[in-house]
Order: structure tokens, then C-alpha cells, then sequence
């Protein structure tokens, strides 16, 4: 909508870099309060923050690039070089890079993926206002009083009302991370955190590519983002039941070693 904030001799502040950095630093601070309260090392957040967020804008440019792969082969710099990033990618990479660096610190992966991963919501919702302020990601055409008009320069097409579908995302990420912090406080069985938010993530992302309007790829009928939603669903589907299993199993060894304990 806005994204040159305010400039400072040559320096510009664009909106969607600046809020990038908000959600950063939020995602960050929320984490290192959430690992002091579990007795879990604010460093290794700090470093799978770091980590995470180097490894994801890499991935989300590696898929970008995979998506518009035409493009890309007639002229690399128009896309190597332009602010594309496919969301997914990153979270891919970002997460590939967490459980690389949890066995290289001998920590456990499961339990820093939980930990993170409401993180991971928040720091996307205010990446999605960011969207919003550059004009990318925008939605479908409409009349209806949640359109929004895009000045002349956005990446958004100007002069007409478009559903602001960029905002959509950023409630349903905040949205998602509350629901996760909350249930985290009751949830007892590792990875289940980890996995709602694969599932809730991917469902939301799979309904709002029906109403975004700018160009993202296809698979068949679906967009890039709703065929890979469909396996983020499915594996988060599969974590959540894999993990209430193996919790059943070690609650029932624990039950057998008391009672042999018992007989001796």
C-alpha cells in the first residue's frame, strides 16, 4: 500500500523490509521468553532464529525460482534479482536447517519444533502486513467494502478494488499462533504443537489461494501453494498421529516397568 516508509538522506525504509525485521525480532523475543519459562536455552532459539530465517530466504527464493522456472531460464536476473519468494520454500528449508543444527547441539529437534513454530505464525503475520504495504500477494478484484484500492507504483494493479487478501493471511498467522500457545500450555505430547501448525497453516493457505488474484505458478488447477499445501496437511496429519501413538507406547513401557518393579 505504502511501502517506502520514509527516507533518510539515501536510505529508504520500504514497509515490507521494515516489517520483515518487526516480525524477526517479535518472533525472537517471544521465543526466548517461552524457552526461559520450559527450562529450554535461549541461545538455541536465538541460533535457530538466525539459522532459520538465512536458510528460509534462500529456500523461498529456490522455489520462487523453481516456479517461474520459464522466466527464469529467458532472463535469471528478473528473478534472482526482483523480491519474489515462494512462503513454503522457506518454511521447508527453514525447518530442514532447525533440525540440522538440533543434532549437531544434541538437543531435541521435536521439542525446539514446538517451541518455534508458534514463532514461525507471527513472524509470517507481520511478513504478510509487510506484503500488504508493497502491494505483492494481492487478491481478486471486488466491490465489496473490504476492497482496497492500490496507489499507481504498488505491485498491485492500481484503479481498481481488490480483496486484501495479504491482510486475510496475517489475521489467520496471528490467529494460528494464539491458538497454538494456548494449546501448548495443556498439550502434553511432543510434537503435536509442530504439527497443528502444519495442519492449520496448510489448510489456511490451501482456502486463500482461491481468492489472491497475482501471479504464483500452477499444478493442473491448483496453485504451486495448494498443491504443496495437500502434502503439508497430510505430513502434519501424519506428525500428529505418529506422535500421540509413540506417547501411548511409552506411557504403557513406563506402566510395564512399574509393575515388573512391583514383582521383584
Amino acid at each position: 500500500m505504502y511501502n517506502e516508509i520514509f527516507s533518510i538522506g539515501k536510505i529508504t525504509i520500504h514497509g515490507y523490509g521494515l516489517m520483515i525485521g518487526i516480525g524477526f525480532l517479535a518472533a525472537v523475543l517471544i521465543g526466548m521468553y517461552r524457552a526461559k519459562k520450559k527450562d529450554m536455552s535461549q541461545e538455541a532459539i536465538l541460533d535457530i532464529a538466525i539459522f532459520g530465517i538465512l536458510f528460509g530466504f534462500l529456500g523461498g527464493k529456490i522455489l520462487y525460482v523453481i516456479v517461474e522456472w520459464k522466466r527464469f531460464m529467458e532472463d535469471p536476473w528478473s528473478v534472482l534479482g526482483s523480491s519474489g519468494f515462494v512462503v513454503y520454500g522457506g518454511i521447508i528449508i527453514g525447518v530442514l536447517a532447525g533440525y540440522i543444527y538440533t543434532k549437531i547441539k544434541k538437543i531435541s529437534f521435536i521439542k525446539y519444533f514446538d517451541l518455534v513454530m508458534p514463532e514461525i505464525a507471527i513472524a509470517q503475520g507481520f511478513g504478510r502486513i509487510g506484503c500488504f504495504l508493497a502491494g505483492c500477494c494481492y487478491g481478486r478484484e471486488t466491490e465489496c467494502f473490504l476492497g482496497v484500492e492500490f496507489p499507481a507504483g504498488s505491485l498491485a494493479p492500481s484503479g481498481v478494488k481488490l480483496l486484501p487478501t495479504q491482510l486475510f493471511m496475517s489475521a489467520g498467522d496471528f490467529l494460528i499462533a494464539i491458538a497454538l500457545i494456548l494449546y501448548a500450555r495443556k498439550n502434553k505430547v511432543d510434537g503435536n504443537i509442530g504439527a497443528g501448525y502444519l495442519i492449520l497453516y496448510g489448510v489456511g493457505r490451501f482456502v486463500i489461494e482461491f481468492f489472491r488474484n497475482d501471479a504464483r505458478g500452477a499444478v493442473g488447477a491448483l496453485s504451486t501453494s495448494q498443491f504443496i499445501s495437500i502434502f503439508i496437511v497430510a505430513a502434519g496429519v501424519a506428525f500428529f498421529v505418529w506422535n500421540i501413538l509413540r506417547a501411548r507406547k511409552g506411557v504403557k513401557a513406563e506402566a510395564t516397568v512399574k509393575e515388573e518393579s512391583k514383582d521383584e
